[in-house]
């Protein structure tokens, strides 16, 4: 039975949380003394080394900044983050098999960019920091006050949690879990056709397996058949587990099953105003798509875990 083609890209990490050391005040200041900083912008852009292949980090000065947050350590070095507002100039082209987002530049000619747009390119250290760097900041900016009496929150424990300055309510970095799928036609042992949908909003001929927000009460695999079914209208079984890859926009963790269809010969029906076209391609079609052999259709960016489930579909037998 088929697998992911490789790890996701996202899900790649080399260092060490150091949770201990997020309330040991002494070890948190010698981090900070000899450690590098990963900036982020309110758009989740951080600078990035000309090759693409490491972040441009900064080295730390002076105290321990309360709105720091440890991202961990390697080979005794603290890594750090920090929400920056530095004014940037939107005009660098996406590098090449991105999402085709623009960059852009700082005043001192530093190249910013997204996630999603580096993420394939990034080594292992520097796609795991980064990762985390924007899922920390992108709680931090939307997580000032307390859900329970609306009172300021301070942070706490290195950035990985905040205590409320009124009624002392702890809060820790929320996740949503959103499950993403290969359907395909059951026929063998992988299947000879994929299921795959294009939303409305997409570039022309792009299209990606199917995916939606787990609900409260619902599994994990109630989520993928419930959403399979509202989104073309079919049903499937044999619901297999893959893997997962953190997506931190603004704070999800897609959870990759396979599934096959009940009835491949179904009619597909698009649910109205999400899914524009759904159609069932072959491996034959997959394969020429990933060695660009023809341009007709558009597969997910490597960034994304979709990717490698379709990969590891399609080379499969």
């Amino acid at each position: 039975m088929f697998q992911l083609a490789a790890v996701p890209r996202l899900s790649r990490s080399t260092v060490d949380r150091e949770e201990p050391a997020r309330t040991d005040a002494p070890r948190l200041a010698k981090l900070w003394a000899t450690g590098r900083l990963v900036l982020v912008d309110r758009k989740g852009r951080t600078p990035v080394r000309p090759d693409l292949s490491e972040l441009s980090t900064k080295p730390t000065t002076g105290d321990l900044p309360p709105d720091a947050l440890l991202l961990g350590e390697l080979d005794g070095v603290g890594y750090w983050a920090q929400l920056t507002d530095e004014v940037l100039t939107e005009d660098v082209p996406s590098p090449t098999q991105s999402w085709a987002l623009p960059g852009a530049h700082s005043a001192d000619g530093e190249v910013w960019f997204d996630l999603r747009m580096t993420g394939a390119l990034l080594s292992d250290t520097a796609a795991g920091l980064f990762t985390t760097a924007v899922a920390l900041t992108s709680w931090h900016h939307r997580a000032g006050f307390c859900a329970n009496c609306g009172s300021p929150v301070e942070r706490v424990n290195a950035g990985w949690a905040t205590h409320c300055t009124g009624c002392g309510r702890e809060e820790y970095p929320r996740t949503d879990p959103a499950v993403i799928c290969l359907v395909h036609d059951g026929i063998g042992e992988n299947g000879t056709k994929v299921l795959v949908a294009r939303q409305p909003v997409w570039p022309p001929s792009r299209y990606s397996v199917l995916a939606g927000f787990v609900e409260a009460g619902e599994s994990l695999e109630a989520c993928v058949a419930r959403e399979i079914r509202e989104e073309v209208g079919i049903d499937v079984h044999d619901i297999r587990y893959l893997g997962s890859q953190p997506w931190p926009f603004p704070r999800s963790i897609m959870v990759g099953f396979t599934a096959v269809a009940t009835d491949p010969a179904a009619p597909l029906a698009p649910a109205d105003g999400e899914i524009e076209e759904a159609r069932w391609i072959t491996r034959a079609e997959v394969r020429a798509t990933l060695h660009e052999e023809q341009q007709t259709l558009k597969l997910p960016g490597e960034t994304s875990i979709a990717y490698q489930m379709i990969k590891g579909w399609a080379e499969a037998e």
